[in-house]
């Protein structure tokens, strides 16, 4: 399908103004195809012009202009076009729409649970035209009347609220009340056999729905979700003026959903692995709070003023991260969400130093493809911690004055940064403009390290940012922990050296309330006490910094992959921040472990996270405070579990339907364990048919898939290998089976099977006939052999990227990619030694161990 470009977008929207949308979806048509009939009334400027209007039908049965009965083979790549267009028109256009399976347009799911059937819409950011006609750009807004009829037995949700009246002798036709004016991306339906809970909230009615086998999970969770949408509607009426402007506030959780959520204006969307079916520790509560905050922010970023084009779409997720992660830390029990966002920064940190890097608020993005590349960590991550570097330089007072003028003078309307930019400004009298291009317009990451009394910044380009942070000043104690001395503020204007503070402990940290968006390198003396006294700092949010800065000191190639173990050895068994146990984890193994370390280590790098999980589970057993960080634990272990004592403890706790001391093995936990024995060998078939029949569910139809890719013969890979490049599996499945396919242990398998250097072709031949959703599953760190890290399968991928024929997604993914593999090739070379686990490696003063600190 042709992508819109910003050029074309400009002429539609000097062009037309539209005055509403009636959408009618009849959805009980078949399995294949649901009918769609769309009538727009729009005016023209120009009378006797010509445009498009966009729609991605199955099958086109009917398109009226004005009483005019056009020809349907006009339709061309996704376009219909609209000759000698009248002062005031209306437009009909009557359509079969297929259904997805790929979360593209309207998505169909049938729940092996129970054969129910879901489906749900997903328009953003140009998928709309698969549901209903649409002249689809952000800047066309108009009040959106839909009207469903579906099985009677289903209930359906939408962007309003509906009246239901019978529409034969099974189905019913439900109408929703027209919309304010939004963009054709927010428009949305959920329908199917939905389980739901109601309540209200200052004049507000809430709903939460999901799919009925799913239903004793979200009444266990119905509470909590209702209190934080309760805080987060609280806290965001105390600080916004404009209250609350689209009725009621439907939260669904649906199935085989591609990103977290989705902010469609009174029926926000969650992928429904978010209603916890097994143990969670609190910090997977904290995010699903956090999404719930930064969805609903985007009601007034986003929803009520709109961006006129994607090149600000950095803009509504950075203000919908930024508030997501202030408002549960403020306003919720999750105090420690700041915690969290430092390891969403390092998301933002890794984008932000490949070669696809762009700025927060990129100019001239052409078209909408090119616009969904975007969709990153450098619009989520670094432009959420640049707007928190912005209200701490603007204080809050003139930040919120300045955002609820720029709400009142765009309500329901489009904005542009500029717009937003005028309005702060305004409101605080400073230089936001010249603020913006430090921040916004340029690329690269900040390092802050400290020299000979000074604190220097550079960057690899020599473009630096302004930055508002403090530096900590720690004293060692007799017995070897640290305490804080002094916390002193500094200001970082670029150009001006900035003297460090007086007097000097024995260990200085830049950063240590992770304010900056920077790489922080330290001096020689605090670096030798983090490797000794890491664990006994005091403050949660500088050991972070401290962490991550080891992160990517590996990363850089200026810390071996060993050396980074060796700190994880050391402090992580006696750390009690779940956060930080499963961030550091999580690295230790999916990172250091199967890409930065010669293969001959990776055992040892395996006995020691084993070992650390070990520690961690001692300390904590018989203590109902620590639940959370046992889980994390076991977790660990089952991911790492590798010798044949290893294995038969595993199966014991199969067996035994539990871990000594706890927790239980629910479906989750039950799930890993037997991925874990099928990628040793250790189990096969008949474990993973039981399984299923224990828990018919869909997650264990992903897990069953997930296993079956992991099991280590020639038949499984190749079966794998054909359901993942020549089937239609759904984007779930997909996922999952290529997730169980690359497994660093079967490294000789899959090199003899040639499985590495296959991906590169196959990837391209799928993702030309399934679309850009299913590249972006085959170029995440899960759906790429990220294992394979050598020169061969590097300079294979780089092969790829010369081709012309690769769409946006893919060349992004690739892209991507291939910088991590690049990344990881050179990690097994600094790491050197191939025996053993002393070798301390690290060049902390921030000189590349190998090659150059930015990994270009």
């Amino acid at each position: 399908m042709s992508a819109l470009t910003r050029a074309e977008a400009e002429v539609r929207r000097r062009l037309l103004d539209v005055r509403s949308v009636s959408v009618e979806l009849d959805l009980t048509v078949g399995a294949e195809v649901f009918r769609s009939e769309t009538v727009i009334k729009f005016s023209c400027r120009t009378p006797g012009a010509r445009t498009f209007v966009d729609v991605k039908a199955d099958t086109l049965r009917r398109v009226v202009l004005n009483g005019r009965e056009l020809d349907r083979a006009a339709l061309d790549d996704g376009r219909f076009p609209l000759d000698a267009l009248a002062a005031d028109n209306e437009l009909v256009v009557d359509a079969d729409m297929a259904y997805s399976r790929t979360g593209e347009g309207m998505h169909r799911f049938v729940d092996p649970a129970d054969g129910e059937v879901y489906v749900y819409t997903q328009a953003f950011l140009d998928d709309g035209p698969r549901v209903f006609a649409a002249f689809d750009q952000p800047d066309l807004k108009a009040p959106y009347q839909v009207a469903v009829t579906a099985p009677a037995a289903w209930t359906v949700v939408a962007n309003g609220t509906g009246e239901r009246e019978q529409a034969g002798d099974s189905a019913v036709r439900t109408s929703f009340a027209p919309t304010a004016p939004i963009s054709s991306y927010l428009v949305c339906v959920v329908a199917g056999p939905l389980h739901s809970v109601r309540a209200e909230h200052d004049g507000i009615p809430l709903g939460l729905h999901c799919r009925r086998s799913l239903a004793p999970y979200l009444d266990a969770d119905a509470e909590e979700l209702l209190t934080v949408t309760r805080q987060c509607f609280d806290a965001y009426h105390a600080l916004f003026r404009q209250r609350y402007p689209f009725g009621g506030y439907d939260q669904c959780f649906v199935p085989e959903f591609n990103v977290g959520a989705m902010e469609n204006p009174g029926c926000v969307t969650f992928r429904d692995t978010l209603l916890f079916r097994s143990a969670v520790p609190e910090t997977e509560r904290e995010h699903r709070a956090m999404i719930v905050a930064h969805e609903m922010a985007h009601m007034w970023f986003g929803d009520l003023v709109t961006m006129r084009w994607w090149e600000d779409l950095w803009l509504n997720e950075s203000f919908a991260e930024y508030m997501g992660f202030r408002v549960v830390a403020d306003s919720t029990r999750f105090t420690g969400a700041w915690t969290a966002f430092a390891s969403t920064k390092a998301w933002g940190r890794d984008a932000d130093q490949r070669p696809s890097t762009h700025p927060v608020a990129p100019e001239g993005v052409a078209d909408t493809a090119d616009a969904l590349q975007n969709f990153d960590g450098i619009s989520y991550a670094k432009g959420a911690a640049a707007l928190r570097q912005l209200v701490a330089w603007l204080g809050d007072e003139a930040f919120f004055e300045g955002v609820n003028r720029h709400f009142e003078a765009h309500a329901f309307g489009n904005a542009t940064l500029d717009d937003l930019l005028q309005a702060l400004a305004g409101a605080s009298g400073r230089d936001v403009h010249g603020w913006a291009e430090s921040w916004l317009r340029t690329t690269g990451v900040d390092t802050l390290q400290p020299v000979d009394g000074f604190l220097q910044q550079t960057s690899a380009d020599g473009s630096l940012r302004p930055h508002l942070i403090t530096v900590g000043s720690y004293d060692r104690l007799p017995g070897g922990a640290l305490t804080l001395r002094h916390r002193k503020e500094l200001e970082l204007v670029p150009g001006t050296p900035t003297p460090l503070p007086e007097p000097r402990g024995e260990l200085l940290v830049p950063d240590d309330t992770d304010r900056a968006f920077a790489k922080i390198r330290l001096d020689e003396k605090s670096w030798s006490a983090v490797r000794e006294s890491l664990g006994r700092i005091p403050d949660e949010l500088a050991r972070a910094v401290l962490w991550n800065s080891a992160r990517d000191q590996v990363r850089d190639g200026e810390l071996a992959g060993s050396a980074y173990l060796e700190l994880v050895a050391a402090h992580l068994p006696g750390e009690d921040s779940v956060h930080l146990v499963q961030d550091v984890l999580a690295f230790a193994r999916t990172v250091v472990a199967d890409q930065y370390l010669p293969p001959s280590r990776r055992p040892w790098a395996l006995a020691v996270i084993v070992e650390v999980c070990r520690a961690l589970l001692r300390r904590t057993e018989g203590d109902e405070t620590t639940t959370g960080l046992r889980l994390v634990a076991v977790r660990g272990l089952l991911g790492s579990a590798t010798t044949p004592a290893e294995q038969a403890e595993l199966r014991e706790w199969l067996e035994d339907g539990a871990v000594p001391g706890g927790p239980e093995l629910d479906p989750a936990l039950r799930w890993q364990l037997l991925l874990r024995l099928c990628v040793l060998g250790a189990a096969g078939e008949t474990e993973i048919a039981a399984e299923v029949a224990r828990d018919p569910s869909a997650t264990s139809t992903e897990g069953a898939a997930r296993c079956r890719a992991a099991l280590p013969s020639r038949e499984n890979k190749l079966a794998a290998w054909e359901a993942v490049f020549a089937d239609e599996l759904s984007n779930y499945l997909l996922a999952a089976t290529i997730d169980g396919l690359w497994q660093p242990e079967q490294r000789e398998l899959l090199d003899e099977l040639g499985l590495p250097g296959r991906f590169f072709p196959d990837a391209v031949a799928v993702a030309q006939r399934r679309g850009a959703a299913v590249a972006r599953t085959l170029t995440t760190q899960a759906g790429f052999p990220m294992y394979a890290a050598t020169a061969e399968t590097l300079g294979q991928g780089e092969r790829q990227l010369s081709r012309d024929d690769l769409g946006a997604a893919l060349r992004r993914g690739l892209t991507d990619r291939l910088d991590d593999l690049r990344r990881a090739v050179r990690g097994r070379t600094v790491d050197g030694s191939e025996s053993g686990g002393t070798d301390s490696g690290g060049t902390a003063s921030g000189e590349a161990a190998s090659g150059g600190t930015e990994g270009k």
